[in-house]
């Protein structure tokens, strides 16, 4: 088989699973959580979520990895490293590495992960959020946002990205989708010359909150949304269909 980057992976029964990113971690766990073995620091959800423990996204502990004997290591080509990740091929363990940056991309990729390499089948909750963004309305002017991910120094939202993807379907239109880089940093004068109708400033990766953000903005309406919501796929996009539209349409300033 080949990942969503096109490389081979050998895979055999899956019955030990890492996962090095949050969003595949509460994917697999909320389809058959006797999967998971291990998981990284940044892996909350679910809650209870009991695995051990291997690091960071950017820095996980590779040879409590392989002592784990995974028959497989769920990562993304956004949020892992390649250093990391050819160390466990080196060592002859299956890495699926996901490809994930529009709404339909990430159904497909999960589905494909879920069903065919795990052989989990197609999980209901999958189908819930499929269903749930099919009902969401056709927006009928976008508003033209600024979208930070990022303070010291200020990054938006730029080219090519999930997030980016699914605020457009909500009506919402980052002003810097066109820029060539996917999280440009662009001083705030900057930004705040673009003239944007709305600030959209989600809660991670920086935590942005009504009294660390909205002030740099001024005149801007803001809204204060989800990062998990904005930026996981998985069984959270069933739940983002209709809370990201209410968060949206709170504003604050």
């Amino acid at each position: 088989m080949t990942d969503d980057l096109g490389l081979p992976v050998r895979i055999g029964a899956v019955r030990r699973v890492v996962s090095l990113v949050p969003s595949l971690t509460e994917a697999v766990a909320g389809t058959a959580p006797g999967l998971l073995v291990g998981a990284t620091d940044w892996c909350t959800h679910p809650a209870e979520l009991a695995v051990t423990r291997i690091g960071g996204t950017k820095n996980p502990d590779t040879a409590r990895i392989l002592a784990l004997a995974p028959d497989l290591v769920l990562a993304n080509e956004e949020e892992n490293r390649l250093p990391d990740l050819d160390v466990l091929r080196a060592a002859g363990t299956p890495v699926w590495v996901t490809r994930i940056r529009t709404l339909d991309q990430g159904f497909a990729s999960l589905e494909r992960m879920l069903d065919e390499v795990c052989g989990l089948g197609r999980p209901a909750w999958l189908e819930q959020a499929r269903a749930a963004w099919r009902e969401v309305p056709v927006p009928d002017r976008p508003l033209r946002a600024v979208v930070p991910v990022w303070r010291r120094p200020w990054m938006v939202l730029g080219s090519d990205t999930f997030a980016g993807d699914l605020l457009r379907r909500l009506g919402v239109e980052p002003l810097h989708a066109g820029h060539p880089e996917r999280y440009p940093a662009i001083p705030v004068a900057e930004l705040n010359a673009s003239r944007p109708e709305l600030l959209v400033l989600p809660d991670e990766p920086y935590r942005f909150t009504a009294e660390d953000g909205p002030e740099a903005f001024p005149g801007v309406p803001a809204a204060l949304v989800s990062g998990r919501h904005l930026t996981w796929y998985g069984p959270s996009l069933a739940e983002a269909a209709t809370l990201l539209p209410a968060q949206l349409a709170l504003r604050v300033g």
